[in-house]
């Protein structure tokens, strides 16, 4: 919630470097960080989520922080070395044809990405400073407000029925992905340790899938809408805008594919319960996780590409809003989900 606003004023690369470099410093202390001293592994565990918010924690072993420090150094010095600033359309930013280093405009037309150095890379191999000149004109994007509350975001409640789908999508994955490891060594006593972090691999290469599969969906759902929009157009005498979101019905557009993506899911992770409640082949389970991991990242992409699209210049306060919901639904669920299966079984639960 804080970082979002931040980024909307400052621009994508100077708080990308920044966030990093606060992943990478919390991690060296994380790894640093003597046996006694539980409490300053916690607080150092919340400075690292400061930084990035997306580190996924199954164990602890000092190795993973001194992993994750060159990861997140690594990134920090590419940041800085190589990405440049590139001008962007306000089209190309609302419907969102391509991803770019820095998509702040405000950052590029006030000239500070040539004038100030945070904005200038060393090295400058990502990116193009500047894009060939559209022959068409664009509208003017406002200033970002540094004071504009992200929280007004939950007052929209096209945003707020977003953020509680993804939000309860994310709780799901996070409720079949923390507990993995226990239930398969109950499950399964056959695995060790290192097969058991094997298993993980299943989920994360759903993930992995259903992020390319679900971005490739939503492009060729919304040139399909686009499509049929201006054909049904053609020949108008007054024309029509297909980027006004009065004409263009970009929540069919998103959406159409979504109940579907929610049924199956509900029908898969009732399976998978059963699955380890019954102990059947490991096969089957491992089957249904790398499908839940595809349908969950599917579903959160979708719903986080439509308030992206409901509140353009706002992209990041809106992708802070979801973190604070989604997160704070997982950490309730991860809490308790352990009772839960005590109280009325894996299979129930």
């Amino acid at each position: 919630m804080l970082w979002g606003p931040v980024s909307d004023h400052l621009g994508r690369r100077p708080i990308s470097a920044v966030c990093l470099l606060i992943l990478a410093l919390s991690c060296i202390g994380l790894a640093l960080v003597p046996t006694s001293a539980f409490w300053l592994l916690m607080l150092l565990r919340c400075l690292q989520a400061f930084g990035t918010a997306s580190t996924t924690a199954i164990v602890l072993y000092r190795s993973i922080f001194w992993f994750l420090t060159i990861c997140a150094s690594v990134c920090v010095i590419m940041i800085i070395l190589c990405v440049r600033l590139r001008r962007q359309s306000l089209r190309e930013l609302t419907l969102h044809l391509r991803i770019q280093p820095e998509t702040l405009p405000s950052i590029v037309d006030s000239g500070r990405s040539s004038t100030f150095l945070i904005y200038t890379p060393v090295i400058p191999i990502i990116g193009r400073k500047h894009a060939p000149e559209s022959t068409t004109s664009t509208p003017s994007v406002p200033k970002p407000n540094i004071h504009r509350n992200p929280f007004r975001h939950f007052l929209n409640p096209d945003v707020s029925l977003m953020l509680a789908v993804n939000g309860m999508m994310f709780t799901v994955f996070y409720g079949v992905l923390v507990p993995l490891s226990s239930l398969f060594v109950t499950a399964y006593p056959f695995l060790n340790q290192t097969t058991v972090g094997a298993c993980f691999l299943s989920i994360g290469g759903g993930t992995v899938f259903g992020s390319w599969s679900s971005g490739c969906i939503l492009d060729s759902e919304y040139q399909r809408f686009k499509r049929k929009v201006e054909k049904e157009h053609t020949g108008s005498r007054r024309g029509i805008d297909i980027n006004n979101e009065e004409n263009f019905p970009l929540e069919k557009a998103r959406l159409r594919l979504m109940p579907y993506y929610i049924l199956c899911a509900a029908v898969i992770c009732a399976g998978y319960g059963w699955c380890i409640e019954r102990r059947v082949h490991i096969a089957i389970p491992l089957i249904l996780q790398f499908m839940i991991g595809w349908l969950a990242i599917a579903v959160m992409n979708t719903t986080s590409t439509l308030n992206i699209d409901l509140v353009p210049g706002q992209s990041s306060s809106v992708t802070a809003c979801n973190n604070l919901v989604r997160c704070s639904l997982a950490s309730v669920l991860i809490s308790t989900i352990q009772l839960i299966m005590n109280s009325i079984g894996v299979g129930w639960t």
